[in-house]
């Protein structure tokens, strides 16, 4: 969002994310959230031999643990939130808030620190940086402070320290993510006024909320949630939208080699607030994906299980949930997001939930 922000105020901007990384315009396929050292210092550097004035870059833990970023001098950084993820590597949840703390820990004096006080780890991230704190939240006082006046599935109406904005954007996760982008472009030089233009303009990233009305009246939305907490937030934000006058149906999976101890959490939450759950495969990398959804079922009540279906086939789990759908439902299709593969047994077969949907649609 920031990339796509600065390049609307007339930057040249890179980006290096989990999506894709970005030289100016010029797009470069990435298969890790933070490249390794060598990547990482090629692509800063044609960044700036095209004349690049920001570089913005999500900077995983993995990243951080195995000092990727060692060497790089940081204008900024911004905590968003910590949630369980990432366990099969760092093994313990305290070892994973050591890694991302160590960041801001690193940052220089000259730096920002743009901490969510709405997070439980907020304060901690930034209790023993260097930087110049400032905090944003939705709930509380802070130097940026939001709210959601109006919510639906075509956007918020929010209120930015005391000024509305319109926003094409759902749920307030993403408008604690917005409050972050406003946050820190104002705290690296740009006017206020000028910032809540821009935010008005931005469309949500690909595969993050992804909002699709079907012909015959339901909506279905693509998330890459794929977290416990990640499902709570968008299922939370349906609900906010949807007011009990339609059901919620919610297709899922849990990627394979990865932390085996969020799956029967995942389905938790999705089954605490879906009326039909519908559990399936995402990447099943090496793994049996029968077993990944015996994993998530372990973690379902008996009650929970009356209204639960496994589907091996994701295709046709998303093509199930789409015709148990009535108008004015809403089908969540969580896990996946932006991904246009599936990984099966090291190999990447072509697929995309969104493409899936569309097809859903026009047959």
């Amino acid at each position: 969002l920031l990339y796509n922000m600065f390049r609307h105020f007339g930057y040249k901007v890179g980006l290096l994310s989990t999506v894709c990384n970005y030289i100016d315009g010029e797009a470069i396929p990435t298969d890790h959230t933070t490249p390794d050292p060598i990547t990482l210092n090629t692509l800063l550097g044609r960044m700036a031999d095209a004349g690049c004035q920001y570089a913005f870059m999500e900077v995983s833990s993995h990243a951080v643990a195995q000092k990727r970023i060692g060497g790089l001098r940081f204008a900024g950084g911004i905590f968003t939130n910590l949630t369980r993820d990432h366990l099969d590597y760092h093994k313990t949840f305290e070892n994973y808030l050591k890694a991302k703390k160590a960041f801001f820990d690193g940052l220089p004096k000259t730096a920002f620190a743009l901490t969510n006080a709405d997070d439980r780890n907020g304060n901690v991230m930034v209790q023993n940086t260097r930087a110049r704190v400032a905090a944003y939240s939705l709930r509380s006082l802070a130097d940026f402070q939001g709210k959601v006046l109006e919510d639906g599935f075509d956007g918020m109406l929010l209120d930015i320290n005391g000024r509305e904005v319109n926003v094409q954007f759902i749920g307030r996760f993403n408008a604690a993510n917005l409050l972050a982008v406003y946050g820190a472009a104002v705290l690296l030089g740009e006017k206020p006024e000028d910032v809540l233009v821009e935010l008005s303009l931005l469309r949500p990233v690909a595969g993050r909320f992804d909002s699709m009305r079907s012909p015959s009246g339901y909506t279905a939305i693509v998330d890459y949630a794929h977290t416990p907490d990640a499902l709570e937030n968008v299922l939370n934000a349906i609900h906010e939208v949807l007011r009990g006058r339609g059901q919620v149906i919610t297709v899922v999976g849990a990627g394979g080699n990865r932390d085996k101890g969020k799956r029967p959490l995942m389905a938790q939450e999705a089954a605490r607030q879906s009326d039909r759950l519908l559990i399936t495969s995402d990447n099943p990398r090496f793994e049996d994906p029968q077993a990944i959804i015996d994993d998530m079922l372990a973690g379902l009540t008996a009650e929970d299980k009356k209204k639960t279906l496994a589907i091996v086939d994701r295709r046709e789990a998303i093509r199930t949930a789409c015709m148990l759908a009535q108008p004015g439902d809403v089908v969540l299709v969580a896990g996946k997001g932006h991904e246009d593969y599936q990984e099966i047994k090291g190999v990447k077969h072509h697929f995309d939930d969104r493409e899936v949907i569309r097809d859903l649609f026009a047959n």
